[in-house]
């Protein structure tokens, strides 16, 4: 795991800079390479072969092709004699050399080859070829700056901020979608001008021209089961094996995150089977339990005699939410960021490689949204003017409880879901925001700047996926558009802010690939989620595991708002600029208001807004 950058002219100074600037990416090994008119910088946090012949900038045999690299690649050790046998020469252990001697031989068909997580950059001096690859599901982030023949690249953005020709630029259509879906959608950034290389894609600079291809999108079963029932869930079992087995290659020692959830779970039992010492587990707890899963997490650690970690977190302060949004680069509000960097810091005392769940609840279709939208077929029979003008209105007038869930606070949250457009499809209950609240809170200046059509992203993802199965086509929106840049980058940049490696084996891609050819009701049962993951775990987890729902880890945001971050939440929302200059400052007040009334729970956005501010203090 480590931290890229270059750009396409000599400036061995600024690479380092740049280099430098991620050095919480790297902290064990630094290089450069400038020459032939491109530069590359490279910090490294030593995972496979922590000797000198994994340093990079990594070059082949001549010097001619030139590798820096971010990543694992979990198959190296099968791809490695193949190569040999065509006569190319390692000089180490590392499965970075397997990306070079690939691309001499391939060429950009080697992303195929490679099975892993990935963002690099090769220089091919003969050709003046500047190729970068981000893997197929997106683990890793990949950053780049392209204007005026200037072309900047970088694991971070704030990376690429430290040339003084990127302009520091509100980027105000990514913001607007920020503020509904709580990320902002590839390839765009907050910045302009900054993008993000999509997941499953290549970019190639050459004879002063950018050009970006998809070489992998997720192809979804039709609905027909390509094999018996009982048949899949051994080839289930089979497949996660072999993916966490693989995932546990490593000179450092490692742990998992133990949430006490299917995912989490499921990894410590496949990790029991290939560790017979000690295996290191690490969960997060909070004194309000309905947002803690610590006894389910202490089920599971019991059962496999794991080394238990847990931290407490019963105290949130300013400077752990300005950490966590330096880190991102840009504002995020999935509510388990912070925690996320908090048990990161936490199991970087004792491992540097954690195995993380991601990826389970999209690909088995495990989130409450997913019910919402079967739920929601039934829910659409009822005439509209009843549901409009009676549910709705009924519903909205019940005080939101402090808990995380609750009867009350669903319901809400589904009629909220319910009456947005059906563009959305199931992701109207993971969107935040409605067209009543878009006209009040943007101001008449940030409307001309900004398309105002919430799903345009969605419609346009959904249509991608070629699915006539109603879950599957839900499905592949989640692995191809919300995963990727929300949950998988704050994964990333949480562990990296502590020199963490997390691998994802859930989301290894033949995995992922047998999973999405199955039929959608395998996976989402009436209102049972996971339905077949849960079959192939029976006998494996405790019965109490296998059969509870979702839950997660996210932080009591709501209630911090109205207590511990209340005069923060304030004051940052009354003295940005940013919020200023592209809101209704009045109706920024009334949402702050309701919240502290317990009137309405305006968590959602005001949380939001709090992170744009900090975003933008610190960065613009």
């Amino acid at each position: 795991m480590c931290g890229i950058c270059g750009f396409n002219w000599n400036d061995a100074r600024l690479v380092k800079a740049m280099a430098d600037e991620m050095v919480h990416r790297g902290p064990d090994q630094h290089g450069v390479y400038c020459a032939d008119g491109v530069s590359l910088g490279h910090r490294r946090l030593s995972i496979i072969d922590l000797s000198e012949q994994g340093r990079q900038p990594m070059s082949n045999e001549d010097g001619t092709v030139q590798l820096v690299f971010n990543g694992e690649i979990y198959n190296f050790q099968e791809l490695r004699p193949a190569l040999e046998a065509k006569g190319h020469q390692f000089v180490g252990r590392s499965d970075s050399e397997v990306i070079l001697h690939g691309y001499e031989e391939y060429g950009v068909e080697v992303v195929h080859k490679l099975r892993g997580m990935f963002a690099f950059a090769v220089w091919d001096a003969p050709r003046k070829r500047l190729f970068l690859a981000r893997d197929r599901i997106g683990i890793k982030p990949l950053y780049y700056y392209h204007q005026d023949r200037r072309f900047v690249f970088g694991s971070e953005i704030k990376a690429i901020l430290k040339d003084p020709a990127v302009p520091r630029e509100l980027n105000h259509q990514a913001l607007y979608e920020y503020l509904g879906f709580e990320f902002v959608p590839a390839p765009e950034t907050m910045f302009r001008h900054i993008f993000k290389l999509p997941a499953g894609h290549y970019a190639v600079w050459e004879n002063d021209r950018l050009q970006i291809s998809e070489y992998w999108d997720l192809a979804m079963g039709d609905g027909t089961p390509p094999l018996p029932y009982d048949a899949a869930i051994e080839q289930e079992r089979e497949l996660l094996e072999y993916a966490v087995k693989s995932h546990l290659v490593s000179d450092v020692p490692l742990g998992v995150f133990l949430s006490g959830g299917l995912d989490s779970s499921a990894l410590v039992a496949a990790m029991r089977k290939h560790i017979s010492g000690p295996l290191r587990t690490f969960t997060i707890g909070y004194p309000d339990k309905t947002f803690s899963e610590l006894d389910y997490a202490r089920i599971v650690a019991d059962r496999f005699e794991t080394e238990h970690h847990v931290l407490m977190i019963d105290y949130l302060n300013q400077a752990y939410v300005e950490k966590a949004l330096w880190h991102l680069d840009e504002p995020m509000t999935d509510l388990s960021t912070v925690p996320l960097m908090l048990v990161c810091e936490k199991a970087k005392e004792f491992v540097t490689v954690c195995l993380s769940g991601e990826g389970g609840d999209e690909s088995f279709a495990g989130y409450d949204r997913f019910k919402a939208s079967r739920i929601n077929r039934f829910y659409g029979l009822v005439p509209g003017p009843v549901r409009r003008q009676v549910i709705s209105r009924l519903v909205g007038r019940l005080p939101d409880q402090p808990q995380k869930k609750g009867a009350v606070n669903m319901l809400k949250r589904f009629i909220e879901g319910s009456n947005l457009p059906a563009a959305g499809a199931h992701l109207r209950w993971q969107y935040f925001g409605t067209a009543d609240q878009d006209e009040r809170l943007f101001n008449a200046a940030f409307k001309t700047r900004a398309a105002m059509d919430p799903f345009r992203h969605v419609t346009a993802c959904a249509a991608r996926s070629g699915a006539a199965d109603t879950v599957n086509r839900e499905i592949y929106l989640d692995m191809r558009f919300m995963m990727t840049e929300s949950v998988l980058m704050k994964v990333d940049k949480m562990s990296m802010a502590s020199s963490l490696e997390i691998r994802v084996p859930l989301l290894d891609h033949v995995f992922v690939e047998f999973m999405a050819s199955l039929p959608g009701n395998w996976k989402l049962k009436g209102l049972q989620t996971k339905a077949v993951f849960r079959s192939a775990l029976k006998g494996i987890l405790p019965d109490a595991i296998v059969h509870r729902g979702k839950q997660g880890y996210s932080l009591p945001v709501k209630q911090l708002l109205r207590t511990q971050l209340k005069e923060y939440m304030i004051e940052l929302l009354n003295d940005s600029p940013i919020i200023r200059e592209n809101t209704n400052v009045d109706y920024v007040s009334r949402l702050i208001r309701e919240h502290l009334d317990m009137t309405r729970n305006n968590n959602h956005v005001l949380w939001a807004l709090m992170n744009v501010a900090i975003w933008g203090r610190k960065f613009l």
